[in-house]
């Protein structure tokens, strides 16, 4: 898709909308993910769930195996609701890391 293509869509945002959009760029900009972090030390330097060890492909792989975001945040009482968005989003933008990650995991 071209901005020329995109442009009238992002035109119809709300405000509020319209600075999602402008966060999730910026953070894609610079490759920092509001509540994701990524150590060499940490799960193999997976992205993780900030200051936790639980990755993202895992969570994902939990969703995918019809998982809901309330027996998510029951399993994993650290967790807040605001780290499931955070981690789909991440997801949503690196869904080829995602996916990598879980298929080296079931291959183990």
């Amino acid at each position: 898709m071209t901005l020329r293509e995109l442009q009238p869509q992002l035109l119809a945002l709300t405000p509020a909308e319209k600075s999602q959009v402008i966060q999730l760029l910026a953070q894609s900009l610079s490759n920092t993910w509001q509540g994701i972090e990524k150590n060499p030390k940490v799960m193999g330097g997976d992205a993780c769930i900030r200051q936790t060890r639980i990755p993202v492909w895992l969570l994902v792989s939990l969703q995918r195996q019809g998982a809901s975001e309330a027996y998510i945040l029951e399993d994993y009482p650290t967790l807040s609701a605001a780290d499931l968005v955070n981690a789909w989003l991440y997801a949503e933008t690196h869904a080829d890391e995602i996916e990598i990650a879980i298929q080296r995991q079931e291959a183990a």
